[in-house]
């Protein structure tokens, strides 16, 4: 079973969680917490698969819940569960080390694949949230591409999986995804292989031994 710390400032939307996920068993939640502050002390305390997260809450929202987290290294992946889409919320969140990012109207089995990939390490974004995202790519962006996304690009020219990159630059997989995006968008390519070639033949990066 995958276990479940539930992140609300309502307790109604937590109970209405709790009831979704103990009603299928592939799901234990095993606690709560109504504030950011305590969903650290929580997580920390019941190291849970999964922290599904909030992001507006008294008492530390959601992005410094995440941020302490990943600064105390607690072992677990957080669900971004919110009403909020905007672009700065979504990057935040990932920036700060969110697994995924989830609109609390997703339907119920998307949510559930939600907290299973997650479990597992896997990055999950909403629909409308990586529409968003793909949206802001496609708006004319600065040719090259930033020294980070340069970081990102040199690593996986030289054969690194995103999980590797993430972890040699000491950021998570979806913020990888996220660069990656970017540099796609700069670059006017679709695919790993294709930013490669094009960074080399354009002079931003340089083949070994040169």
């Amino acid at each position: 079973m995958i276990s479940v710390l539930i992140v609300d400032d309502h307790p109604v939307v937590r109970d209405g969680l709790r009831s979704m996920l103990s009603a299928d068993g592939r799901f234990e939640v095993v606690g709560e917490a109504g504030d950011g502050k305590r969903a650290v002390a929580e997580a920390a305390r019941l190291r849970p698969d999964v922290v599904l997260m909030d992001l507006r809450m008294p008492e530390g929202d959601g992005v410094t819940a995440i941020r302490e987290l990943s600064r105390q290294q607690v072992p677990v992946r957080v669900l971004v569960l919110t009403t909020y889409d905007t672009d700065h919320d979504v990057l935040l969140a990932i920036d700060a080390g969110a697994t995924g990012y989830l609109l609390k109207d997703t339907p119920r089995e998307e949510l559930f694949r939600a907290v299973e990939a997650a479990s597992r390490g896997e990055s999950v974004l909403s629909p409308s949230v990586t529409s968003r995202l793909m949206g802001q790519m496609r708006q004319p962006p600065a040719e090259t591409p930033s020294p980070r996304e340069l970081d990102v690009l040199r690593l996986i020219a030289g054969g690194a999986t995103n999980r590797e990159v993430a972890k040699r630059l000491y950021i998570s997989e979806t913020t990888v995804k996220t660069h990656l995006l970017h540099v796609y968008a700069r670059l006017g390519v679709h695919d790993r292989a294709a930013a490669v070639a094009a960074a080399f033949s354009r002079g931003y990066l340089t083949p070994p031994g040169r």
